[in-house]
């Protein structure tokens, strides 16, 4: 017969051993929806992530599968089709769900996710409907689950080494930022501008929290928010194709360009802060090639002669969403904390929504 001690040490133990297994085994995931323009790249992802086992994916669209079959194109070519979202939701080996919808749906199937008691990893943007999302947020911490926001750049080489620059103090207070994540689309398609239209803020609604997702991150909830939604090119009725939002905030300011017909557009695309001891521009995002640090010789952390340090410091190109889904993966198993919390999440939505005119200021 053991004694009390020995029992609670063997109970320690058998604890001990489960959270091991735990943080050691795969995490099953699924997918509901392909039409998002990140549905491909994220179960892509998934599949190659060696913590994760892909279940299967729901698409509602029995056309739209029916033609993802036929292509017999990798990643759709390597997943199971579920018939029914519930073969999804009832499984208890399911953990964690990425919405990849269009966005005119995936609000509501983040909605049924969370009820079902699965985590999250929600693709931009949360909707239209700004209620509705809080909804989501509310089950969330009800049912200690994760929604991740699908925001790429999180773990992006060049947005962390900036974020780092800025919180060693090294370009002192920020007074602006200025940001560009223009696009060139066609009419139709699945994300084309018609389908775009749908939304308030057109090209803003779809590219703006890419943007707003790090300059919240660096300056918080502006003030006042002044957006130019215009309809310059495109030839679709109420669609805003050619942007720009100006964000105030107590001493400093920030503006997002977007529109949807650059050429060459992923050339263009640029993230600039300004602070009062130095300048970091990030130009081009993708390929990431270098982020030009710019400061002045008073910095205490340089023994320059000059009147201004000057570098360009190489990035790391790293793919879209593997560093960002494998955080998602890591916080689900205890590994580390969430990239950015669900009080964040709130931000950047609001945020994007008030830029937008879906919300006033």
């Amino acid at each position: 017969m053991i004694s009390e001690v020995e029992k609670n040490t063997l109970t320690l133990f058998y604890i001990k051993e489960i959270c091991m297994k735990s943080k050691n085994s795969k995490v099953s995931v699924a997918q509901i929806g392909t039409k998002h323009g990140h549905a491909e790249g994220v179960l892509q992802v998934m599949l190659e992530n060696d913590d994760v086992q892909v279940k299967g994916v729901f698409e509602p669209d029995r056309n739209r599968v029916e033609k993802l079959k036929k292509l017999d194109k990798y990643p759709w070519n390597q997943v199971f089709f579920f018939e029914h979202q519930d073969q999804i939701f009832l499984d208890p080996t399911i953990k964690a769900v990425a919405s990849e919808g269009q966005n005119i749906e995936s609000l509501d199937q983040t909605y049924e996710i969370l009820k079902s008691g699965k985590h999250v990893f929600y693709d931009k943007p949360a909707g239209d409907d700004f209620d509705h999302f809080l909804s989501c947020i509310k089950i969330a911490k009800q049912k200690n689950l994760y929604i991740q926001m699908g925001y790429m750049f999180r773990n992006h080489d060049g947005f962390t080494k900036i974020a780092e620059i800025i919180s060693q103090g090294k370009i002192g207070k920020i007074f602006q930022i200025r940001a560009n994540m223009s696009t060139n689309l066609l009419p139709e398609g699945l994300n084309g501008e018609i389908q775009i239209s749908k939304h308030q803020g057109g090209i803003l609604f779809d590219l703006g929290g890419h943007m707003i997702d790090q300059i919240v991150y660096f300056l918080g909830r502006p003030n006042k928010i002044y957006s130019f939604l215009r309809r310059d090119i495109s030839k679709i009725k109420n669609y805003s194709d050619n942007t720009l939002t100006v964000f105030e905030f107590d001493k400093s300011i920030a503006t997002i360009e977007i529109n949807s017909k650059t050429i060459n557009h992923m050339k263009t695309r640029r993230f600039e802060v300004y602070g009062e001891k130095g300048t970091l521009i990030l130009e081009p995002f993708e390929p990431a090639q270098f982020l030009k640090v710019s400061l002045n010789k008073t910095n205490e952390s340089l023994s320059l002669d000059q009147e201004y340090y000057f570098d360009s410091i190489p990035l790391s190109d790293k793919p879209r969403y593997v560093e960002c889904f494998d955080s998602f993966i890591k916080s689900i198993k205890g590994l580390k904390k969430p990239d950015r919390n669900l009080e964040h999440e709130i931000l950047v939505q609001e945020t994007l929504l008030r830029a937008t005119k879906s919300i006033q200021n």
